[in-house]
């Protein structure tokens, strides 16, 4: 039977001989005879350079090599590895679907909207920008096949979006809301620095910009934090008046039949509680007091320093809350706190009094007159809210204060007491756990810290359309949700807390401030992981990533009318970088 032809391969041998050790390279064909593989030698390449003959075992097997003369030109190179990691941590987490389960040039430009506010916020023009072939920072647009987009496709796009709101955050109730489950919900607000969008009034400032109008949006959170929906309200609309449509939301769009609410005492008050909250049937609810009902109670002697005597945590009732838990919290560090910034006020008051004080006496152009001195004076007490802690006294030609002893002595009496109010039963939820239910409002806190300056940069917001400024909320939100996952996935190499349940076991009750475990103060102190990595903040690793780039690569010169072989080629991740993507579980190519 002939031999038939078969492949040319490099075979290694390795021999001993008088226990030397021996290697040989041969250039064999293998080809089948009579049923059996059989090898022939066609040559002994052993004499060769090794490099030489590995590259004889390449070409054999098919590899291409590139003449060294003939030169490689990177052609472009765009930063790649920051958007690698977001857009693979959206996907990852399925928030690609939610938005629509149906690829479409609408879906893919909201996703790069979305990874484009994590990236880099700025408004929808600076997103633009960088989705256009000459001007793009990043890979995002070619990834996601948007490049060219402009403004309009991208204003387009969020009319998309917010007609499918409501599915969306449906789909996120579900999976971060369940029976019984505690939502936690509050409000904030964002200056707005136009005048042409009928959603921007005057309200309560807590930007702390005045002279501008606001808007409010009020979000939805499971009890880790995860954002689930917002809303955006007008700016003058007080925080208890937007409780009702959350209400309705959580138990009518998200059939959550079951819930126990959690929010601050400004927004859960006694009139929502009696008609908004209470006639729900499967609605519980975790609130705090306001200040003037601790006063009653003390003045009562319902509340008292001797509750706290061996715990800093006790239970409490009152004929005035009939049916409901009051929890009364001790904290000796917010005792010091409150106390310190009253006299600090205080003596700031005194000060401003002081000058009005001489103003009276002075020699030329005194102060006079009751109603010239009482309008001085109660601009300084509005401007410190002191005036109960003062006794004033004013004349048409004098003027005269001294601190209200009582007054301050009755307020410090409950500096560092706070009482949480609920209707949830004893059995079914402790009084350690009603207090850690109410303080889970900072994560909460820390999403609106997120949205409006630390990330994400909710304002300054351009849009003058109403529906256009609701978008760009909830833009801004869905962005955070990708966030906070990629926090809560890359803790253990970022600065952020990754032991919980070490910081729990340091804390010496709930009502204590919160402590850092011993593996998030050692990361603190040395600036280094347990496996020897630099510590850095998010945004950092964010910057460091960039720094992963796509490089077009071109073999050789482009001949006139001709072409040429191109390829990409990424670059290689260091140690952090790597280990980032690792705890990410995203690939480098999408």
């Amino acid at each position: 039977m002939p031999k038939r032809k078969g492949a040319v391969h490099v075979a290694k041998i390795v021999s001993r001989q008088k226990g030397r050790e021996y290697t040989s390279y041969l250039l064999r064909r293998t080809f089948r005879e009579g049923g059996k593989v059989k090898h022939e030698t066609l040559g002994n390449i052993s004499h060769l350079p090794l490099p030489t003959i590995e590259l004889i075992r390449g070409s054999l097997q098919g590899k291409t090599y590139i003449e060294a003369g003939a030169g490689l030109t990177v052609t472009r190179t765009q930063p790649h590895g920051h958007v690698a990691a977001v857009l693979g941590t959206l996907r990852k987490i399925g928030l690609e679907k939610m938005i629509a389960s149906i690829p479409s040039r609408e879906r893919d430009l909201i996703v790069a909207m979305i990874v484009s506010r994590v990236l880099n916020p700025g408004s929808k023009l600076t997103t633009a920008r960088d989705l256009q072939p000459e001007t793009a920072t990043s890979t995002l647009g070619s990834v996601l096949g948007v490049e060219g987009a402009d403004e309009d496709d991208l204003y387009e796009a969020m009319d998309w979006l917010l007609k499918r709101q409501g599915r969306i955050e449906k789909k996120l109730a579900a999976k971060h809301f369940s029976e019984g489950c505690l939502v936690l919900y509050d409000l904030s607000s964002s200056y707005y620095t136009g005048t042409h969008c009928s959603l921007a009034r005057f309200g309560h400032n807590r930007d702390r910009k005045r002279g501008f109008p606001q808007i409010n949006y009020g979000l939805l959170c499971n009890a880790e934090g995860t954002p689930v929906a917002i809303e955006v309200f007008s700016g003058d609309t007080g925080d208890p008046s937007t409780l009702g449509p959350q209400i309705e939301k959580i138990r009518s769009r998200f059939k959550v039949r079951r819930v126990v609410l959690v929010g601050d005492r400004g927004m859960i008050t006694q009139a929502r509680l009696e008609k908004e909250i209470k006639p729900v049937e499967g609605l519980e609810w975790i609130t705090a007091l306001r200040a003037p009902a601790l006063k009653k109670l003390a003045e009562q002697k319902i509340l008292q320093p001797s509750l706290f005597d061996k715990r800093d945590l006790a239970e409490i009732q009152s004929p005035d809350f009939p049916g409901e838990r009051l929890v009364a919290c001790f904290n000796p560090l917010l005792a010091f706190e409150r106390a310190q910034k009253r006299e600090d006020l205080l003596r700031a008051t005194e000060k401003e009094l002081e000058k009005i004080v001489e103003a009276t006496k002075r020699a030329k152009r005194p102060l006079r007159g009751k109603d010239k001195i009482g309008l001085r004076v109660g601009k300084v007490l509005n401007r410190f809210k002191m005036g109960k802690h003062f006794k004033i006294t004013i004349t048409e030609t004098s003027f005269s204060y001294e601190r209200n002893g009582k007054a301050i002595a009755a307020e410090a009496a409950l500096d560092g007491i706070y009482i949480i109010r609920t209707s949830v039963p004893q059995d079914a939820m402790k009084a350690e756990d009603v207090v850690k239910a109410y303080k889970g409002l900072d994560v909460v806190e820390r999403a609106f810290r997120s949205l409006k300056t630390v990330d994400l940069k909710v304002r300054p917001i351009f849009h003058r359309n109403e529906n256009r400024v609701r978008a760009h909320v909830f833009l801004c939100m869905l962005a955070y949700y990708v966030e906070w996952h990629m926090r809560k996935t890359l803790a253990p190499i970022l600065f952020d807390e990754d032991d919980p349940e070490g910081a729990a076991a340091l804390r010496e009750s709930i009502v204590a401030p919160a402590q850092r475990s011993e593996r998030a103060k050692r990361k603190a102190r040395t600036k280094r992981t347990e496996e020897g990595l630099p510590v850095l903040s998010f945004r950092d690793l964010l910057k460091l990533l960039e720094t992963i780039a796509k490089n077009r690569v071109q073999v050789g010169k482009k001949e006139k009318g001709g072409s040429s072989q191109e390829f990409d080629l990424v670059t290689i991740p260091n140690r952090i970088q790597r280990k980032a993507l690792d705890l990410l579980g995203v690939p480098l190519v999408l």
